[in-house]
């Protein structure tokens, strides 16, 4: 007898369904599990024999055969265990049931416990999609359960499955109250206001984060760039709710979800270690799995000690900060994961660090510094809107409690009041940040006065802007313009956007 379960699989961020044929024969004990299965799918047989024998479920000696159809689709991960484990008892006539109405999935335990697995938020999605119920792992639930209008049924182990299935347990599907978390506020434990001094950096914090426009902290050891950086997610404006499905979906499939809290509601900050591969940042490898750009999504991506990363491993962010999407391609497979993130990086002076500073001495050779510099390609440093260098901040100012500092919630109204204009300005133009104008929106939008005009050829003309140098200064100029609540680009805008590319200027060395 073939007995038929069904479950879902997942491929990137998609799920596409998968049908479990079980078939049992007379013939010398085997058990054999087809259907283009990865290790950890054939390592499933195991897992499957001896949660049975422990469940005090009789194991067939005879030839099993398990097929996970489509067969032309590479299977990964452990979620087929327990719907496998279901179909060889229906077709050994140990239960009775029809599956047509669930979708099935759980890692077994030796024990017949049924552990958590990841990807379940993209697969409930595609549940849903299918009209089915569905049978999750008891620690999945609440994951499952973000879905409306899905009949989530958590189990704990293979008993209680079999029990659900063959309906010698009666349970109401799963009910959470959906409202709390998605209304509920994103919680920092940083804040804008915990930052002394540094107050031209802050404003170029503020300008980054409005127009979305990546940026490079440039400073001595123990200026507060890594402090400064690690705090730009609480002026970043609320994730909406598409959005928090977005991000939900990628942390889902990476397995990282909190299964107490499953819904993403801060702005995502990824900071890699300079060790870090292509592969890692990225994404891809084997089982092809979302990388620190896409972990990144509708957050902040931060690159501390920039010169330090591999040449190959910043090379590979140039496509996806140009398309906001990352493309990973194999012998058999493509796919395409989101990345649209703020990219914040940060880095020394010098080897030594202390080129410029008003505290210590360089003891770095011109050399050494345009050698130290130039780990970092032209085109990247293109892709850096900002480039804003740090002094070491006054004793006097660091003992000072008397001195005022904004706290992020004053500089996040300013930056949602910015974000507003420009959704109201590019309306249904397929973008929304200044960031992102290509050149007849620059034309149409960066509409320069008299005074404005006459600065920037001034400026052009004495630091040898390149032509994406003058573009990045106009859209940042438009954003300046922005939190100013300016219609035209006046000559005052211009002059801080110029500010703000010290390696255009040439005056490091």
């Amino acid at each position: 007898m073939v007995s038929k379960v069904y479950t879902l699989g997942y491929y990137g961020l998609e799920a596409y369904p998968v049908e479990i044929e079980v078939d049992i024969q007379r013939s010398l004990p085997a058990f054999t599990v087809i259907g283009l299965g990865d290790a950890r799918v054939k390592e499933s047989r195991e897992r499957i024999r001896a949660s049975l024998k422990n469940a005090g479920f009789n194991f067939p000696s005879q030839r099993i055969t398990i097929n996970l159809a489509p067969a032309n689709i590479k299977k990964e991960g452990t979620h087929y265990d327990l719907a496998g484990a279901l179909g060889l008892l229906n077709s050994s006539h140990q239960i009775n049931c029809s599956f047509k109405d669930y979708i099935i999935l759980g890692e077994l335990s030796l024990e017949a416990k049924v552990r958590p697995v990841r990807g379940v938020f993209p697969m409930a999605l595609k549940a849903r999609a299918l009209n089915k119920k569905l049978i999750v792992p008891q620690a999945n639930a609440r994951e499952a359960g973000l879905i409306r209008g899905l009949k989530v049924f958590p189990v704990c182990s293979l008993e209680e499955a079999v029990a659900l299935v063959s309906g010698m347990i009666k349970v109401e599907p799963l009910c959470l109250n959906t409202e709390e978390q998605t209304s509920a506020a994103p919680e920092y434990n940083l804040d804008f206001s915990e930052v002394k001094g540094q107050i031209f950096a802050k404003r170029a914090l503020e300008v980054a984060v409005s127009g979305m426009h990546n940026i490079l902290l440039i400073g001595p050891p123990g200026v507060g760039k890594t402090m400064l950086a690690r705090r730009l997610p609480t002026i970043l404006p609320d994730m909406d709710f598409e959005e928090v499905l977005g991000v939900t979906r990628i942390y889902s499939v990476a397995g990282l979800l909190d299964s107490n809290r499953p819904l993403v509601r801060q702005r995502p900050f990824r900071s890699p270690h300079h060790t870090c591969s292509s592969v890692a940042l990225v994404g891809g490898g084997a089982n092809i799995r979302p990388g620190d750009i896409s972990l990144a999504h509708n957050g902040v991506l931060f690159l501390d000690e920039l010169p330090e990363f591999s040449r190959d491993t910043l090379e590979a962010l140039r496509q996806p900060l140009e398309d906001g999407v990352v493309h990973i391609s194999r012998a058999a497979r493509h796919m395409r994961l989101p990345s649209r993130f703020l990219l914040a990086a940060a880095m020394n002076p010098c080897p030594c660090g202390y080129y410029g500073s008003q505290d210590k001495a360089c003891h770095c050779s011109a050399y050494q510094i345009q050698k130290y510099r130039n780990k970092i390609s032209g085109p990247l440093l293109d892709r850096m809107d900002l480039h804003v260098e740090l002094q070491n901040i006054k004793l006097d100012c660091l003992m000072s409690d008397s001195l005022p500092s904004e706290t992020s919630a004053e500089i996040k109204q300013r930056v949602e009041s910015a974000r507003s204009v420009q959704k109201q300005r590019f309306g249904a133009e397929g973008q929304s940040f200044n960031s992102r104008m290509d050149h007849k929106q620059i034309k149409k939008y960066c509409i320069l006065d008299k005074e404005g005009q006459n600065l920037l050829k001034a400026a052009v003309r004495e630091f040898g802007f390149s032509a994406r140098a003058y573009a990045k200064i106009l859209k940042v100029s438009r954003t300046i313009a922005d939190l100013a609540g300016s219609d035209k680009i006046t000559a005052s805008h211009i002059a801080e956007a110029v500010q703000y590319r010290s390696l255009d200027k040439n005056l490091w060395i």
